[in-house]
């Protein structure tokens, strides 16, 4: 018997009692089990009223060539993520609404493929390409060279397979579907994180909870870094889409997004030329610290929002990057302990937090997909409760300088 934690839907269902789940190992490199290409659907666990499957395919070809994806589905609604790449997500489909963007990176890159230290310690971007992806656990931010090593890009979990996997399926309704990896950033006299990361997916929902329990294993206190690199392209994306966030206060991460704060909360359309356009974001929060945000089209139809708690992640980065389609299209909405400057100037400005020998840090957070009008005022209203009547200050000058 287990306790889960779950979306916000299912949480108040679960406080009578723990939920009886059906548990498929599919990855576990100390007992030698790697099942590849498998699938399980409501039939085969005799669910009663909800439809899904979920199946995880090894790839071929190219430089995807043994990646593995499971695939979340439920009736036009799916969830796809890598277990092969730190358990990200690659893309959400739902009512003919995509959450994710086209990059140039086509493939599900095996990070066997990948040399993070590539391009002046940029190589994280050769595989760019997920919905969402965890930048870090060990370090996080731009590429920099200090401590007599290399802090690429980003951090490794991205680009970490996981150790073990595996999919709990609940035998009593609501019937929740969690997938969960152990990533491990274990190197000799530097680092022994491991993680837990997880989704959770009631069938028939249309969003879904990241649950991620990261503890230092090792003897000596650690650093420890997180941004959950959140990305939207269209059809959300486009021409005089919005960004909504209860902000407590925004500034421009380097002296380029200086030029964009007449206009923070818009988006161009595809634009040639433009370069990648960062914001730095405190964002407010209601008495128990929860928060979300989002990105919505221009017409209201349709957008994604994120719930997370300024407890766990106290700051978001705001990255804009409407360029040219074929460049890749994209905003980011990224929610972190830290912002995206390099891990050197992180520590200067007193936001890389450590983990005692033994301790674990916890964060949750819901992603919606808003996919009619209604959805996306509710969410909008929500945004606007927690922003009240409290302003927002705009601070004109970046807060560091690389």
């Amino acid at each position: 018997m287990k306790i889960k934690l779950l979306s916000c839907a299912v949480i108040l269902g679960l406080i009578s009692g723990s939920v009886m789940a059906k548990e498929f190992v599919l990855i576990d490199n100390e007992k030698g089990i790697a099942k590849g290409n498998w699938s399980i659907s409501d039939k085969d666990v005799s669910v009663k009223g909800k439809t899904f499957k979920v199946e995880n395919t090894v790839l071929q070809g190219g430089k995807q060539q043994g990646s593995e994806v499971i695939t979340i589905s439920s009736g036009d609604f799916s969830i796809k993520l890598s277990p092969t790449r730190g358990m990200g997500i690659l893309a959400v489909e739902g009512d003919g609404i995509r959450m994710g963007w086209d990059s140039p990176v086509d493939e599900v890159v095996n990070p066997a493929n990948i040399n993070l230290e590539s391009r002046g310690g940029i190589g994280w971007l050769d595989g760019f390409n997920e919905m969402m992806v965890r930048c870090g656990f060990e370090w996080t931010g731009h590429a920099v060279a200090a401590d007599g090593m290399m802090y690429t890009l980003h951090g490794r979990a991205a680009n970490t397979p996981v150790s073990k996997l595996i999919v709990d399926i609940d035998e009593n309704a609501p019937y929740t579907i969690t997938v969960k990896g152990l990533i491990k950033e274990n190197t000799f006299k530097k680092s022994n994180l491991e993680t837990w990361a997880s989704l959770s997916y009631v069938p028939g929902e249309r969003s879904f909870t990241v649950h991620d329990v990261v503890t230092n294993q090792g003897d000596y206190t650690r650093d420890y870094q997180i941004i959950y690199h959140s990305n939207y392209g269209t059809p959300i994306l486009g021409e005089g889409a919005q960004f909504i966030a209860p902000v407590k206060e925004i500034s421009p991460f380097n002296d380029y997004a200086k030029l964009g704060l007449q206009d923070w909360t818009t988006y161009l359309g595809p634009t040639q030329g433009f370069d990648e356009m960062v914001f730095n974001v405190y964002p407010y929060a209601n008495d128990k610290g929860q928060t979300q945000v989002m990105v919505a089209s221009q017409d209201g139809t349709k957008g994604a929002g994120i719930s997370f708690n300024v407890k766990q992640l106290p700051v978001l980065s705001l990255w804009k990057n409407t360029d040219t389609l074929k460049q890749g299209y994209v905003t980011g909405l990224e929610p972190g302990t830290s912002f995206a400057y390099p891990v050197t100037i992180e520590r200067e400005q007193k936001r890389v937090r450590q983990l005692e020998p033994g301790q674990s840090a916890t964060f949750t957070l819901v992603y919606s997909l808003l996919s009619d009008k209604k959805a996306v005022d509710t969410y909008k209203q929500q945004i606007k409760a927690i922003q009240g009547d409290r302003l927002t200050t705009v601070v004109e000058q970046p807060i560091a300088y690389e």
